[in-house]
Order: structure tokens, then C-alpha cells, then sequence
């Protein structure tokens, strides 16, 4: 009896967990296309239907209508009035929460506002994404000129100032390999795209801790910046001046110093100033 007993407890145990194994695995592949759905707006960088999202992620659309039906309902997502699917408020919340919480961003953004205050420009925090340039911090100028490019923004690498010196530690060999892959013509049609002389000017800049473009990305806009490179000598993110044109070409000087003392106190103040 006691046997028998101990026998069918054995099976239920194995029934009970595998029935919880189950469970997680179905739990895992909600949440994995629910990261799907979130990865694709977020890579898009702009609202989308169920149907684009459905194919892009390649699930059936009713999957992905109740996917996006409870992320709506938690604020993870929102819907717009046209019925298109974009972040929700709780994702920014949780992204504040994320930043409070790195050291370098604290450091960083601190800097950001003391330069801009300096400069009395716009200042900017950007990092790499991939083949990107991504706006991570950004403080607003005193001034009326408004800067196209906010926070969360995804550039091409060779289009901006930064970019290039994101990338300027690689090996030369690699960083051609890259340009020939990220490239893009800009909307003002003055970006570089030659993948070599994008190589050239990344490694020169990055040596020099200084890279300047001009009305590359936009018209009339210019930017400044300098690398903040961790203790291997590698440039984790930029801090740069973003103003008018003509501001660069009448008192370049004035910018440059300010930019490049900015990124060296945060280098300081990380403790990787010794590279």
C-alpha cells in the first residue's frame, strides 16, 4: 500500500512539474514577443499598426493583438488616436529609473548642464548603437535655436561629429569595414560616405579628442565634440556643443576648449584618467 501509495506521489510530482515546466516555457515565449513588439518600435523610432508589427516580427497578427491589447492596458504601450502603437509612459519611467542608477550618466549629465551653462548652447550626451549614434542626455540652450535632434534619437555614425569618435578607438581595419557597411547619404547631402576617409577622420579625431561637423546631418546646425574614453582608452560616449554654423567659423576656438576640458572632468571624476 504504502508502495503504491509512494508511487502515484512520484507521478503526480513529475505530472505537477512538468505541467510548471510547461508553464515557464509559455511564460518565457510571452514575454520574449512581447520584447519583440517593444524592440520593433523602438528600432523603427516611430508608431506603427498591429499588422507592420505582426509581419516584422513574424507572429500571427491575433498573437500579436493580444500581446499589444495588455501592454496597452499597463502602460507599457500606448495607442494613439489613429490606432497605431507606439511606447508607453510606464517604458520612460522605468528608462529614468535605469539612468538614475548609472554612475556615468549621473556624472555625465551633471557636466552636460555645467557646460551648457558655460557655452550657452545646446549640449549633448551620445553613445553608440550599433551602427548608430544614439542622443542619450541632452540640456537646451539658452538661446531660441532648437536642435532637430532630442533625446533617444538614432543617428548614422558617419552623419555626426560624435560618431565618428564613438568608433575612432576600433582598428583602422575595422573601422572601414564598418563605414562600408553603415554609411548613408545625409538629408543635406554634405555627409562623408566614403568608408576610408571616414576611417581617416574617425581615427584623427579620436587621437586629437576633438571632431567637428558642419551642417552634415542638418543644415545650418554644427557640432563639437570630444570623447570620454574609459580606463582601456575606448570611447564609451561623447559630450558635444551643438549650435549655429556660423558660430563654429567666427569663434571655433571658444567652443573647443570648453568641449574638451567637459570630457576630460568626467574622465576625472570616473576615475579614467589614467589611460
Amino acid at each position: 500500500m504504502d508502495a503504491k501509495t509512494s508511487s502515484a506521489d512520484l507521478t503526480g510530482d513529475a505530472g505537477s512539474e512538468a505541467e510548471a515546466k510547461g508553464a515557464r516555457r509559455s511564460r518565457v515565449s510571452g514575454i520574449d514577443r512581447a520584447l519583440q513588439v517593444i524592440d520593433y518600435l523602438y528600432e523603427t523610432g516611430a508608431p506603427s499598426g498591429a499588422y507592420a508589427i505582426a509581419k516584422a516580427v513574424k507572429a500571427p497578427l491575433s498573437t500579436v493583438y493580444v500581446i499589444i491589447d495588455d501592454l496597452v492596458e499597463k502602460n507599457m504601450l500606448a495607442r494613439n488616436a489613429d490606432g497605431s502603437i507606439w511606447l508607453g509612459a510606464r517604458l520612460y519611467h522605468y528608462g529614468l529609473a535605469y539612468a538614475r542608477s548609472l554612475d556615468f550618466m549621473s556624472v555625465a549629465t551633471h557636466e552636460m548642464h555645467d557646460l551648457c551653462r558655460q557655452a550657452g548652447e545646446t549640449v549633448q550626451v551620445c553613445g553608440r548603437d550599433g551602427d548608430y549614434m544614439l542622443v542619450l542626455a541632452m540640456a537646451d540652450g539658452p538661446s531660441h535655436y532648437q536642435v532637430a535632434s532630442r533625446v533617444g534619437t538614432r543617428v548614422p555614425l558617419n552623419w555626426t561629429a560624435s560618431g565618428r569618435l564613438l568608433v575612432g578607438h576600433l582598428p583602422e581595419a575595422e573601422r572601414i569595414e564598418l563605414f562600408k557597411r553603415c554609411a548613408r547619404t545625409s538629408p543635406t547631402g554634405r555627409a562623408e560616405i566614403d568608408a576610408r576617409t571616414l576611417s581617416d577622420s574617425a581615427g584623427k579625431a579620436f587621437e586629437e579628442r576633438l571632431s567637428i561637423q558642419v551642417a552634415e546631418s542638418d543644415y545650418a546646425v554644427a557640432c563639437i565634440a570630444s570623447p570620454v574614453c574609459d580606463r582601456s582608452g575606448e570611447c564609451v560616449a561623447t559630450i558635444s556643443i551643438v549650435l549655429p554654423e556660423q558660430k563654429v567659423v567666427s569663434d571655433g576656438n571658444h567652443y573647443t576648449e570648453h568641449v574638451r576640458a567637459s570630457a576630460q572632468r568626467i574622465e576625472k571624476l570616473m576615475g579614467w584618467r589614467n589611460h
